[in-house]
């Protein structure tokens, strides 16, 4: 597949329409080579990831469904979404948590490097698209907590979770407003 066709056809497949299937090792590691690979200012290469598979899904889902019981008020509180924070990792063949580690200098804004670690996911995005595997990231406010599920290290902190698996049927489709509504030449 071209580049263009990859782009396009990148699409967010959500951990319920994954079917019970491990992810390869080998298709995380080429994912994680392909991020590694992102712009970066100032060569920070701010990226980090955590791989979470087997057990650790399992654990992953607990953590989530305790955290968001225990911080979130009781007339806010769904027993749905507490069903799905339980269910969602254990669905995935993986989830990696995408994670930001700020320059130690400060030489750059930080905007800087959460867009450049953005970018590193969407290459894993498009090699999973290429490997023919679901990929969705998730960035629920729970993420805050993560230092407590994970070592993260000085000025490191989690942008969101990139659930990762294999799904049967049609590739879903997407759909975009044309370009030429978005864009202002200026001559």
């Amino acid at each position: 597949m071209k580049i263009h066709e990859l782009i396009r056809s990148r699409r967010s497949i959500f951990p319920d329409q994954y079917v019970d299937r491990p992810v390869a090792k080998e298709d995380i590691e080429m994912m994680l080579e392909a991020a590694n690979w992102a712009p970066t200012h100032r060569k920070t290469e701010p990226w980090r990831f955590k791989v979470v598979q087997k057990q650790g899904l399992v654990q992953l889902g607990e953590f989530l469904c305790n955290k968001y019981k225990e911080t979130t008020p009781k007339d806010k509180f769904s027993e749905f979404k507490h069903k799905k924070m339980l269910q969602n990792p254990q669905k995935a063949g993986a989830v990696i948590l995408i994670c930001m580690q700020r320059d130690e200098k400060e030489r750059l804004p930080e905007w800087e490097e959460i867009a450049a670690t953005a970018m590193a996911v969407q290459n894993m995005w498009l090699t999973a698209t290429e490997l023919g595997l679901g990929a969705y990231w998730s960035s629920p406010g729970l993420i805050q907590y993560m230092h407590e599920f994970v070592d993260l290290a000085p000025g490191e902190r989690c942008l969101g979770l990139f659930y990762v698996g294999h799904y049967e049927g049609e590739h879903p489709e997407g759909q975009r407003q044309d370009i030429a509504e978005k864009v202002e030449w200026i001559f």
